[in-house]
C-alpha cells in the first residue's frame, strides 16, 4: 500500500468531491497520506480530517512566502496544535526564495523558531526549499535539525545536495515533476536516493504528474511517482510502495499499532 507523505487535501478545491477523491485513492491502493496545513486556515482545516480518518496524519507549520505575516499569536496556535496525536510533524516550512512577499532575514527568523518548535515537541519537520538550497542547508546544520530529521519535500536538486540532506537525517521526496518529460534531474537523482532515504507525495492539489499535468492533482496519482520510481530502481511498484511506506512510517514515527485521534 502506498503513502502519500504530503497533500494539500484541506485546500478547497476538494470541497465538492472529498469523499470521491478518498475512495480513488483507495482504489489506487493510497491508504495512508499526509495533510499539510500552511497557514491559519488551512491549518484550521487539518484537524477535521485527521479526526474523522485515522490513516491520515497531519503536519502544521507556516510557510515561508507568508512568513511576514506570522505573527505570535500564529506561532502559539501551531504549539498548541503540535499537541494533538494526529499531528506527526511540522511544517511544511523553510525558505522561498522565489517570492519576495517576505524578505529573506524574516524567513530565516520564522524558520529558526519553527524548528525549535519542533525540536521541543520531538517532531521531525517538513521543509519547503526554493531557489534557498545553500541556506537552507546552513539553518539546518546551525539549529542541530538533524535531532528530528524530517523530509525534503518535492525535491528539485542534485544529488550532492541530497547527500548532504541525508547526512542530516533527512528522507527525500519526489512528487510529480519527478514524471516531467523536462525532469532529467530529479530522475537522476531519484536514481541516486538509497531506497530506505525515499519518500513519494502528490503535493495535491498542485504538481500533478504525467499525463495530468496541468489538471488538478489528487492522491490517488501519487500511484504514477511510485511506478516512476519503480522504473528509475529497476524494481517493483510493489517493492517501492513497501519501502517507501516503511521510510514514511519512520520519518513520522507512526506506530502502525496505534489509531491517531
Amino acid at each position: 500500500m502506498l503513502f502519500d507523505t504530503h497533500t494539500h487535501i484541506n485546500d478547497e478545491s476538494f470541497d465538492a468531491d472529498f469523499s470521491e477523491v478518498l475512495a480513488r485513492a483507495q482504489q489506487a491502493g493510497v491508504d495512508r497520506m499526509m495533510v499539510v496545513g500552511v497557514d491559519r486556515p488551512t491549518i484550521e482545516r487539518v484537524f477535521p480530517i485527521i479526526d474523522q480518518h485515522k490513516l491520515i496524519y497531519g503536519a502544521i507549520g507556516w510557510n515561508p512566502e507568508d512568513a511576514i505575516d506570522m505573527t505570535d499569536a500564529d506561532l502559539e496556535m501551531i504549539k498548541r496544535g503540535l499537541a494533538h496525536p494526529g499531528i506527526v510533524a511540522l511544517g511544511e516550512i523553510g525558505l522561498d526564495y522565489h517570492w519576495d512577499k517576505s524578505p529573506k532575514a524574516v524567513q530565516h527568523d520564522v524558520f529558526r523558531r519553527q524548528i525549535r518548535l519542533a525540536k521541543d515537541a520531538g517532531l521531525p519537520l517538513i521543509i519547503h526549499s526554493r531557489e534557498a538550497t545553500e541556506d537552507v542547508a546552513r539553518i539546518l546544520s546551525e539549529e542541530h535539525a538533524e535531532t528530528i530529521g524530517g523530509v525534503m519535500h518535492c525535491y528539485s536538486d542534485d544529488w550532492t545536495w541530497a547527500e548532504r540532506f541525508i547526512d542530516l537525517n533527512f528522507y527525500i521526496s519526489f512528487g510529480g515533476p519527478v514524471t516531467f518529460k523536462n525532469a532529467q534531474l530529479q530522475r537522476e537523482t531519484a536514481a541516486k536516493v538509497p531506497i530506505e532515504r525515499l519518500l513519494i507525495e502528490t503535493d495535491c492539489p498542485f504538481l500533478s504528474p504525467h499525463p495530468f499535468r496541468g489538471k488538478r492533482n489528487e492522491p490517488a496519482r501519487v500511484r504514477l511517482v511510485a511506478e516512476k520510481i519503480a522504473e528509475l530502481k529497476d524494481l517493483s511498484l510493489e517493492e517501492v510502495a513497501k519501502q517507501t511506506t516503511q521510510n514514511a512510517l519512520r520519518c513520522f514515527r507512526i506506530d502502525e499499532s496505534s489509531e491517531n485521534g
